[in-house]
Parts: structure tokens; sequence; C-alpha cells
């Protein structure tokens, strides 16, 4: 009983007339809705905006240094790094694709009626409703009158339509429906150009992925090491991947960045590289840069000769190569290396750009691994400033090169090295850059370059400073100067004070000056005259040096030791040789290298996109931009005239028009249709 009076209740509140929708019809509703087409081209806007700012497919090292653990991590879960092929991107995608399609569906059949129907049902009180109307008496009969309302409706590009009624007789007149078509290509074309996009969204790598057939690989391998797991064929689909390829080379692949790995894509050609040009901006920035390239087809009968620059890309069978970047292609390298162990020994190396050498340095073994070389450094020439005064001019100061030292135990310092001198403050200096984190600004040592712009001096007189001999003599002249010179004639204190240099240089070699101070500050602590005592061992210190660079000169000039005598600028070159002594501690090396010689050899960077899917969007664009200009700049106009028999002979013409977009320009025309059939009206009484 308490049911029935529920089910009687309920029946009672539910609206009469109006029958219970199904749940599909309430879900066609919902995916055909306008609020949700807009709320899924905002995402897609937003989505689009994120993926034009925030740069795509890079290295997974690259974002994390950029954006910090955090929100490396947020984004990373977000797939922000590669947001057109995220799956929810390319869900959204789908959706919009089924709400769009099922909108269109659901309004084509009301908009293909609205096109085609004339509306020839009208009734007279109807058309004298409408503010442009207009009455004509006339004598002719119905089929004239018909003929000169029809006249004058189609000669301004109406398309017609007559129907009689009886004895009255409703010409029905249709002008600028298109504009109705521009309705259903907008919403076409929002689903062409999404399906576009999901074609472009390489959904077959992701599902390759998702079944274990494809694997990323993480390891940086030689081409012919990377796993068949990790490769993909010519026919899988979209891509957008980079390849580097040196000069007299070809590649057949393309290296895809996905996440912290890479997968390699076949080409179905190959792309060899004759000459890779490149033209600089005084300030050595790039200016131009361009690439000759041979494409060797299978199926071409001869190959396909073309030179790209950026912004002027090669497309071959719908993949699209543009000059993106440049690198070093291998160039080979004569260095020389000077081992700092103070056996003055060289080692002479042919090395190749990106290549990894294995060094035993006596008891240390070492390796070395060549990553970089730069043919031109630019910077800003001091000399222009101090003599014009003009802040805009440049030096190149030659070649350089980049490497890692890497010891046994993995820790690497990286280094940069100039291969000509370098001239600072008025004098030439070879330059040695070292760090010890790539973050990081080289920190350069600076070796004097002597009268023969060479090391050797330097080498020389570091050398000289691990002879224990050597020293010990140098350090004696040096006691027995500085003490004559203070009035103290006894040779043992002498001994005893030469005795001590030995130790300071080796602590010099060790760790610097920094660490020769620090130990001679704790070796007079407490003492009195503790100041004297640590400025005099600092002066045996130098003084011993500048005996070991006297024997330099002395052999130099083959004269005895004691008619040497240096002048300004060699007291200068010492000074410099003493400072880079000290750095050398510092810089972390056992060995120093020069280069002597170099092959240059240049890689093109290339950038190869394939998208099937760009045609359907440039389609899907043109739709969309069709269909908005007949929106936009076309109306929907109509006009009618109803013809009736008057009672005493003759006709009544009744013409009406309605525009409800452009009423103003509509008003205007009708009056110039109206003028027209005026015409016809007066030559009709005239005759």
């Amino acid at each position: 009983m308490a049911q029935s009076a529920a089910t009687i209740a309920a029946s009672e509140t539910r609206p009469r007339g109006k029958p219970r929708r199904s749940l599909t019809a309430v879900w066609l509703e919902f995916l055909g809705s306008m609020n949700l087409a807009i709320s899924l081209l905002v995402v897609v806007s937003i989505a689009s905006i994120i993926g034009t700012v925030l740069p795509q497919n890079q290295a997974y090292t690259e974002y994390l240094i950029q954006f910090g653990p955090f929100w490396f991590e947020v984004f990373r879960l977000l797939n922000l790094y590669d947001v057109y092929s995220a799956w929810w991107f390319l869900a959204i995608m789908g959706f919009l694709v089924l709400s769009t399609g099922v909108c269109v569906s659901r309004h084509i059949p009301g908009v293909w009626r609205e096109i085609t129907r004339y509306r020839t049902h009208v009734r007279e009180k109807s058309l004298t409703a409408l503010s442009n109307h207009q009455r004509w008496q006339s004598g002719y009969d119905s089929e004239t009158t018909e003929s000169v309302a029809m006249a004058a409706m189609q000669g301004f590009g109406f398309r017609t339509r007559a129907e009689r009624r009886g004895d009255v007789t409703i010409i029905a007149g249709m002008k600028g429906a298109a504009t109705r078509m521009g309705y259903v290509l907008t919403h076409v074309a929002v689903v062409v150009i999404a399906l576009g996009a999901l074609a472009d969204g390489n959904i077959n790598l992701k599902i390759q992925e998702m079944t274990g057939d494809l694997a990323i690989e993480t390891r940086d391998l030689p081409l012919s090491q990377v796993p068949g797991d990790s490769w993909l064929p010519v026919d899988s689909g979209s891509f957008r991947g980079n390849v580097t390829i040196p000069e007299g080379s070809n590649s057949g692949v393309v290296f895809l960045q996905l996440r912290d790995g890479y997968v390699v894509q076949e080409l179905p050609f190959e792309i060899f590289v004759e000459e890779f040009r490149i033209e600089h901006y005084p300030n050595g920035m790039p200016s131009a840069y361009e690439s000759d390239l041979v494409i060797h087809d299978p199926e071409l009968a001869e190959p396909i000769r073309q030179t790209i620059s950026v912004n002027h890309p090669l497309t071959h069978r719908g993949h699209t190569i543009y000059q993106a970047s440049f690198t070093d292609g291998g160039t080979g390298l004569e260095l020389t290396g000077h081992l700092l162990d103070g056996s003055g020994a060289r080692l002479p190396i042919d090395a190749r750009v990106f290549e990894d050498l294995n060094l035993q340095l006596g008891a240390v073994n070492r390796t070395l691994e060549i990553d970089d070389f730069q043919l031109f450094n630019v910077d800003r020439d001091p000399r222009a400033v101090t003599r014009t005064g003009a802040r805009d001019e440049f030096r190149n100061v030659g070649p350089s090169f980049n490497y890692t030292m890497r010891d046994e135990a993995g820790q690497a310092r990286e280094f940069h090295t100039y291969m000509a001198p370098i001239e600072i403050e008025g004098r030439w200096y070879y330059l040695h850059g070292m760090r010890t984190n790539a973050g990081e600004p080289f920190r350069y040592l600076h070796i004097p370059a002597d009268d023969k712009a060479s090391m050797d001096t330097f080498m020389a007189f570091h050398a000289a400073l691990h002879d224990r001999e050597r020293v010990d003599a140098a350090a004696l002249r040096a006691a027995d100067r500085l003490l004559s010179r203070m009035g103290v004639a006894n040779p043992e204190l002498g001994e005893r004070v030469a005795g001590t240099a030995h130790g300071m240089i080796q602590t010099l070699l060790r760790g610097g000056f920094g660490e020769v101070n620090a130990e001679l500050q704790a070796r007079v602590a407490g003492t009195s005259r503790a100041d004297m005592l640590l400025e005099f061992s600092r002066a045996v210190l130098q003084r011993t040096m500048f005996e070991l660079y006297l024997e330099q000169l002395a052999a130099e000039q083959d004269v005895a030791l004691s008619m040497v005598d240096p002048t300004v600028e060699q007291r200068d070159f010492f000074e410099a040789m003493m400072n880079a002594v000290s750095a050398v501690a510092e810089y972390g090396s056992p060995i120093i290298f020069e280069i002597d010689h170099f092959q240059h050899r240049e890689a093109t960077g290339l950038q190869i996109t394939y998208a099937p899917g760009k045609n359907i969007v440039y389609a899907g664009s043109a739709m969309l931009v069709l269909g908005i200009f007949l929106l936009f700049y076309v109306s929907q106009r109509r006009i009618w005239a109803m013809i009736m028999p008057r009672e005493n002979g003759g006709t009544e013409l009744l013409m009406a028009g309605a525009n409800q977009r452009r009423p103003e320009e509509f008003e205007q025309e009708f009056k110039t249709i109206a003028e027209a059939v005026d015409q016809q009206m007066q030559q009709e009484r005239k005759d």
C-alpha cells in the first residue's frame, strides 16, 4: 500500500507531456553540449600554451637543473615535458572529437533544412508585419507580375522558388545561405584538427611501450650497440628527432628523446653531409650556418642535392629536415702533454674530439676524454678600449679545446685549454681553465709565454723546483745573500736557513703559497719576533726560486752565473712564473696539454620531423578560416513576393524581406530591389 502511494505521488509530481528521457539521450545531450566543447577547448588551449612556453622533449637532466627536484617531479608526473603526446592530452583530443562530432550530427539536419527550405508557407499578415515591405497595384496579370518580381529578386542574386496556393502566388527568395554552412564548417574543422593532432600524437609508440615491444635506452651507446627493442621501423608513425652528422659522413636514423632516454627511428633514406659552413658576427656569435646535403633514396634514380639553412628546410617524402644546430665533428688534435712530476718529460698524443684515451703517467693512471673543440674564441679587446675608447671591438684569441680528466675512482675535472697565448695587461699567457662542476665558471691558470712564445721556460723552471740538489744549492746561495745583507757572516746559520727552503718549495708545489704561509705561521706561532721570522722565511723562499731562475738565464745566455743581470722584464716574468707555480698546485692535474696542430672537422645538427597529420591539420585550419569567414561576413537574407488578383482586374504585389544580422544594410538592399520593381511598374503605366 505504501509502495503504491509513493508511486502515485511520484507520478503526480512528474511533469505531464514530458516523457522520461533515456540515459543514452541524456549522455548524447551532454556530449553535444556547448559548455563541454568550450571547456575542452580551454583545456587544449592551456596545454598548447604550456607546450609552447616549456621546451619539449629535452633531456631530463636539463629539466632537473632548470626546475629543481620538486618541480621537476611534479612536471614529470603531469607529462608536461611532452605535452602533445601525453595520455591526458590525447584523451582530451579524442573526447573533443567525440563531443564535436555528436554536436555536428545533431545539428546538421536542422542546418540543412534551413539552407534548402524556402519557407513559401507565409501569410499576408506576417509579411506586412516585417519592417521592410512594400505594395504595388498593377494592371499586369499574375504571370507577368510574377516574372517582374522574380526578375528583380534574381537580378540581385536571390535564389527563388514559386508556389501557387489557389489564385495567390508566393515567390520565396533566399541569399547568403552559406552562412549556415559556416556553422557546420567551424565545427567540422575542430573535429578534423583534433584528428590531425591525434594522428601526430604517435599513439602507436605509446602502445608499443605499454606492451613492452619498445624499450627506452638510457645508456650512451654507439649506434651499432643500441639493442633492437629500442629501434623503431620506418612506418612507425609521426616523430620529431635529432641527429648529428659530421662532414663527409651519412646517417639513416634519427634519435627521439623520450623522458630520460632515447629510441632510434629508422629513416626511409640516408642523409649525407658534404659540407657545413658557418658565419659569425664580430662578437663571435653565429650569424648564419648551412649544410650541403645529399639525400640517397632507393626510390629515386638520382640523389637529391640541396643546401639547407635556418628557416629554409628540406622536405622529402613527408620528412622535413631542419638546420637546428652545429657541433664539432671529431676534430683531430696533435697534443703535447707536459708532465708536472718534475721530470720535465713530454708526452705526444694524437687524439680526436669525443675520443677517450687511457694515460699511464708514471704511477698515476688517468682517463682523458676529449669533449669539444672551438675554432674561434672571441672576446672584447681591452687594447681597443684603451686606444680608442670604443667598447664594441673584439678579438679572436684562437682555437681551444675542452677535455675531462678522470682518475681511477671516477672523479673528474673539466679543463679548457687555449692553443695560442693571450695578451693580458701587456703580458702574454697560456690559459688553462679548470672546474670541478659543470655549473661553475672556469678558473684559469696563467702560464707566462717566454720570448719564443712557448711554455718551455716555465716548464723548465717548474722541473728545477723538483731537483733536490739544484734547490739546495740555490737555497744556500740565497741564504748567504740574505745574511750578508743583514751583516751576518755565519756559514752554519746559512746552512740551517738553506735547509728550510727545500721543505717550503715542496709545500709550495703541493698546495701553493696559501699552504706555505699557513705552515710558516704555525711554525713561528708563539715565538718572539714571529713577524720577522715569517718575513725572513718568505724572503728565503722567494730568493731561492730567483736563484734557480738566474741559473736558467745563465744557461740560456751561456755566461757565468755571476754575470747574469736580469732586466726589469725578466724580473716581471719571474713574478708571473712564481704565481703560476702556486696556481699549478690547485690545477688538479698531473699533466698540462698544449695544442700543436689540429685538423678541424665540423658536424651539423639536424632536426627531422615526420607529421602525417600535418596536412589534416592544415585542411582543418582552412575549413575553420572559411567557416569563420562565412559566419562573420556572410548573412542570410530572405525576401518574399505575394501576388494576389484584384477584383477590378490586374494584380496586387506585396514584397517583404528580413535579415536579422545586418538590418541596416538589408534595408538599403530591399529599397534597391523595390526601386527595380517600381521601374517595371512605371513602364507598365506608360505603356
